[in-house]
């Protein structure tokens, strides 16, 4: 076994390193005021909230791990199906990826109340406070993502043997893509749950505190604005942290898996292909936390500047992991190092430019969200058609930015080599590596998101003056932004990282037939030499065949059946949130006086019983949809489902995302006192497209990313019981 070179060490530095600063960052957050005693009351109100959601979450996930772990000992034990280890591992990764979740939403809602009163002092001293808090969330997702991968890595490295060195990391990188299922399944009970429990409570809030009672967003008067900052933190810290962890981690296994089998039979070489998406990954931690250090802006900024002021510092990681990822390949002695260089640039440009094409379908400082607020003015069916065009125009962009970054990696990577398949499929998996390598400030500016929106709530339950809540409205709405930017980034990330998983599926493939005892392909090459073209032929995977094409129509319409599950689970729990306020309003005398005060448990206890209820059917369905898949159309049918899913499930992603985010800025500049400003018929039907984007942008859109990732993760997983029944 080659020793492990001084570039691995780099990873799990990096991985220690950001949990020190995430300490660092909680105890600055910590020592900052938190205000009067009214705005730690709500802040009280909110963690309990949170915590009390993430418990019950938690029980239900622990039943659904131990009920998979069982099966899962059952495959490797009884039937040697699959590896030993997962029925122990796959858990711990789920734990994990619940771990990053929870010390993200802890920080979060510790933050809120800080934040608000950071603003009354600053603008400047408001995004700090926000933005490190979300800091927390970043460098907890990458350190503890990075050393679970490189703790398990050295503990298979050292306990596994295989067939021969090539052999050995080949069964190793695969062996943890299928622990990586743990993290996946976890992000999306994280994902979808917690997109039922916030837009259930804001939709409640919004129907019928705005639009019914014409009270403020955010009011005491409000029952459901508790629970609607919950939401906030259940859905867009803890889960949106769960879905990244799984990105961040997939994408490196995925290419480790890749680069393992491009270098098979040149033991040095394969060595350092594996450790490179690793010492990429410690290094961009490095650079994150550089980054963190820059972003700050002046008094009165505007969105534009404030935008800018998160873009120095993202900008600025981008350019150092650019150089160091140059130093890093070329000392690591990889053939056509310049190439996999140019994977790495790849997959930061587009993952950059993909969030820039976001913030322009959504932010309120362009065109597009500007057109729909002007549309408001004539009622809220023109409001929905137009952020539905925007939406979909919004896909264009990101489409033509992965299928150019795709090919220029591909290309890149095989040094422009039409027979090097192997080495452009593994320049692939680098550029999702290298587009989620500043994955630790890039989550920090998606964090800052619901931070800020929980300061603007506690600011306006606090009374606090106008001039502080101009402030956290200039926050909020920057937010708005760097949340819909960070979607678009997610959803970028899971393409790059999906199309690595396809490919890393055949290797798990080839260690599937090796275990069973399967010596020879169809055409005679042996099963541990032969290429992934040869596996594609073996298993006719082509166009022509229409187990393939059956495959891809049923991954296609998989997309569109999860985001009905989805959107319908927010309509059926906003509709208990919507009866409950009504109710409330009703039978407690003076809420709407402010003489009385609102039952804000209740409203929580909806969202928490609706979300946890509802998130399983769609749990349910990305898990069981790829294992009947492949146990009745077998390897062929399994890739189709993958390539169809991946394809259709990417452009629906990116188009509910946006449009809901564009809605949602829309009503925002309305607010600003466009069009009528506050209370305007045109603010009305603002708010109406506000609410039919909410579950687009914050529940099914965001799933989707995990979605498409988590069928990867199932075909891996169930490889072998798909080829057991393939060839009976």
């Amino acid at each position: 076994m080659n020793e492990l070179s001084l570039h691995f060490w780099m990873a799990p530095a990096g991985g220690v390193t950001a949990l020190v600063f995430a300490w660092v960052f909680y105890k600055q957050m910590c020592a900052a005021s938190e205000g009067t005693p009214v705005m730690r009351e709500i802040a009280a109100h909110v963690a309990t909230g949170a915590m009390a959601y993430l418990r019950q979450q938690y029980r239900v996930m622990a039943l659904v791990f131990i009920v998979l772990a069982v099966l899962f000992a059952i495959l490797a034990l009884v039937f040697e199906l699959q590896s030993a280890w997962l029925p122990v591992a796959f858990p711990v990764w789920g734990f994990f990826s619940a771990l990053a979740g929870y010390f993200g939403m802890k920080t979060a809602t510790a933050a809120s109340a800080r934040t608000a009163q950071a603003a009354s002092e600053s603008l400047s001293s408001g995004l700090t406070v926000a933005f490190r808090s979300g800091a927390v969330m970043g460098l907890v997702v990458v350190g503890l993502g990075l050393l679970n991968i490189v703790l398990w890595f050295i503990l298979l490295l050292v306990f596994t043997g295989g067939g021969g060195e090539g052999g050995q990391l080949v069964l190793i990188t695969t062996t943890l893509l299928t622990f990586a299922m743990g993290a996946s399944l976890q992000a999306l009970f994280a994902r979808v749950g917690g997109g039922i429990f916030t837009k259930a409570a804001d939709v409640g809030a919004d129907l019928v505190g705005k639009v019914e009672a014409g009270i403020p967003e955010d009011d005491p008067r409000n029952p459901a604005t508790i629970a609607d900052n919950v939401g906030d933190n259940v859905g867009d810290v803890a889960g949106m942290g769960a879905d990244l962890y799984e990105s961040y981690c997939g994408s490196i296994l995925a290419a480790a898996a890749l680069g393992a089998a491009a270098f098979l039979g040149q033991p040095a070489l394969q060595m350092q292909a594996v450790v490179l998406p690793m010492a990429i990954a410690g290094l961009g931690i490095f650079f994150s936390i550089a980054g963190v250090y820059f972003v700050r802006t002046r008094e009165g900024a505007d969105q534009r500047e404030l935008l800018h002021s998160l873009a120095r510092g993202i900008n600025l990681s981008a350019l150092l992991i650019i150089a160091g990822s140059a130093a890093l390949i070329h000392s690591m002695g990889l053939p056509n190092a310049w190439g996999l260089w140019g994977a790495v640039v790849v997959g930061l440009v587009v993952g950059i430019l993909i969030g820039q094409s976001t913030e322009y379908f959504t932010s309120a400082s362009y065109r597009p969200t500007r057109e729909i607020a002007r549309q408001a003015q004539t009622g809220p069916a023109t409001v929905i058609i137009a952020g539905t065009a925007v939406g979909m125009f919004s896909t264009l962009f990101p489409v033509i930015l992965v299928v150019v970054g795709t090919k220029l990696a591909y290309s890149l990577a095989s040094g422009f080599d039409a027979s090097q398949v192997s080495h452009g499929l593994y320049g692939i998996g680098i550029a999702a590596v290298g587009m989620l390598s500043t994955l630790g400030i890039t989550l920090a500016s998606d964090a800052y998101g619901p931070i800020a929106d929980n300061a603007g709530g506690n600011a306006e339950m606090s009374g606090l003056g106008p001039e502080v809540r101009k402030r956290t409205d200039a926050l909020d709405s920057l937010g708005n932004t760097t949340a819909a930017t960070g979607k678009g980034f997610a959803i970028g990330s899971a393409a790059l990282t999906a199309l690595a998983l396809i490919a890393s599926y055949i290797e798990v493939i080839r260690m599937a037939m090796m275990r069973r005892g399967d010596t020879l392909l169809a055409d005679g090459t042996e099963v541990a030499e032969a290429s992934l073209m040869q596996f594609m032929a073996h298993f006719e995977v082509n166009l022509l065949n229409p187990t393939v094409l059956m495959g891809v129509f049923l991954g296609s319409v998989t997309a569109f059946i999860f985001c009905g599950l989805t959107v319908s689970a927010v309509g059926t729990a906003a509709g208990r949130m919507v009866d409950e306020v009504r109710r409330q309003f009703r039978e407690i005398p003076g809420i709407l006086e402010g003489k009385a005060t609102p039952d804000y448990a209740r409203c929580v206890a909806i969202s928490t019983a609706g979300a946890q209820r509802e998130m399983l059917l769609p749990a349910g369905l990305a898990v069981g949809i790829p294992l009947l898949v492949g146990l009745v159309l077998g390897v062929p049918g399994t890739i189709g489902l993958l390539v169809g899913a991946l394809t259709t499930g990417f452009s629906l992603a990116i188009f509910l995302s946006n449009s809901g985010g564009a809605w949602d800025n829309a009503k925002k500049y309305i607010e600003e006192g466009h069009f009528g400003g506050k209370g305007s018929e045109a603010h009305k039907a603002a708010v109406i497209g506000d609410t039919v984007g909410d579950p687009f942008k914050d529940t099914s859109g965001p799933s989707l990313n995990i979605l498409i990732k988590l069928m990867s993760m199932v075909a891996i997983v169930t490889a072998g019981l798909t080829l057991v029944l393939t060839l009976l």
